[in-house]
């Protein structure tokens, strides 16, 4: 039965926690092919619909949610789960010929070989946090992705890394923002897990460069898409709004998980190289120039996508869009201590409560209609693939209500 979803304690580290539960107990132990990594194509049921495709992104992510899944609990079965993970990302992914990562796999062979620096930055993800949960050989791993994405993704001119590469390493000219949001993400959590302040401190460029620098290009906003020397690429993809990793317009999700990253940055600013002072402010202004635009009035939740003026260019609302704005709320809310933010965390915890997470079976539905009726199979990825967005959501909503896993 639904719970009365007005009564529900969203702020409540009990709450947070079993919803975290609830969400493990959809995937575990379901997802894991015993042959090797995760099953990444599930039905809202939980049925495997593909069973023969693992993508890079997935495969990483998996090993994220299962190290996190082992900070609340303490199972060994999910420390086995996050190694069994790690271990067909170097086996399988990774590809002896030329030492990147398939992007795509099938039935174990690379059917899509492209680099890209967005999978190797949830690559790195995955090994900060098998480290940072015990699994020694993860340690290796950090170094080596790292070194991997400075050789064929990093301009030290430009201080920001490109996009795409073929498997000899020859770049495409295409820049994006969302590659070095995801790398900023994993640098930090490289940091937390190793100490090494390097990683922390070129987390702390990109997102200048991201934010500050590249956002004036746009009076402040974040837009998504670049030529080879970084000026702005307004029509890129002008016409395909909801392509999963390289949709045209300002996205709503990448606006405020990017504040949430300058807080994480200054969560550690005693570390940093340069003055902190800018961090919170710039998180500030981020989210708040993204929330009146993007808040559907007519039928709540975020809006995925926005034009350059303001307008809706994609109505749908996506799971992880809320997901990750209630985490920065939350995050806001704690070190302002300005309530309004508290005001958005539970508007966006009702809206997802009322909408995205699935009561019956578990997990959160990923993509609805303005509206908020589901899409059934006519609009892909259908199903649930994995539980990133919402697992990190949960642990910063607890790290602002006090209540940290570790």
């Amino acid at each position: 039965m639904r719970p009365a979803i007005s009564t529900l304690p969203f702020r409540d580290p009990e709450f947070l926690r079993d919803r975290m539960r609830r969400d493990i107990a959809f995937f575990h132990p379901r997802a894991i092919d015993p042959s090797g990594g995760f099953f990444h194509y599930l039905n809202d049921d939980g049925s495997i619909y593909d069973a023969a495709h693992r993508h890079l992104v997935n495969s990483a992510r998996m090993v994220f949610c299962y190290a996190l899944a082992w900070r609340l609990d303490r199972k060994e079965e999910y420390r086995a789960a996050a190694r069994h993970g790690l271990q067909f990302l170097e086996q399988r992914h990774k590809q002896p010929d030329y030492g990147g990562y398939a992007w795509v796999l099938k039935n174990g062979v690379a059917v899509d070989k492209t680099q890209h620096c967005y999978g190797l930055a949830f690559v790195l993800l995955a090994h900060a946090h098998a480290l940072r949960i015990g699994i020694a050989e993860a340690a290796a791993g950090v170094v080596a992705t790292f070194d991997l994405m400075e050789r064929l993704f990093w301009s030290e001119a430009d201080g920001l890394y490109a996009d795409e590469a073929t498997p000899q390493g020859v770049l495409s000219p295409y820049r994006g923002q969302n590659a070095n949001m995801h790398s900023c993400e994993a640098l930090i959590a490289a940091f937390e897990a190793s100490g090494e302040q390097r990683y922390l401190h070129r987390a702390e460029r990109l997102a200048h460069n991201i934010t500050v620098r590249q956002a004036a290009l746009a009076d402040g906003w974040i837009w998504e898409h670049y030529h080879a020397d970084w000026r702005i690429d307004w029509d890129y993809n002008r016409d395909d709004s909801s392509n999963m990793f390289r949709p045209w317009g300002f996205q709503s999700g990448h606006m405020t998980e990017w504040a949430k990253l300058l807080l994480l940055l200054e969560r550690h600013r005693d570390h940093l190289q340069g003055d902190a002072g800018w961090l919170l402010p710039r998180a500030r202004e981020l989210f708040d120039v993204t929330m009146p635009p993007a808040w559907d009035q007519v039928f709540g939740g975020l809006v995925y996508g926005l034009a350059p003026g303001g307008s809706i260019c994609d109505g749908d609302k996506y799971f992880w869009v809320q997901a990750e704005s209630l985490a920065t709320a939350a995050l806001l809310a704690q070190r302002t201590g300005d309530a309004a933010y508290w005001d958005w965390y539970q508007r966006l915890w009702q809206y997802s409560a009322e909408h995205l997470i699935d009561h019956q079976d578990g997990g959160w539905y990923r993509i609805l209609h303005r509206d908020n009726l589901r899409y059934g199979l006519e609009k892909p990825p259908h199903g649930k693939t994995d539980f990133y967005h919402p697992m990190g959501a949960y642990l910063e909503s607890l790290a602002a209500v006090d209540a940290a896993l570790d």
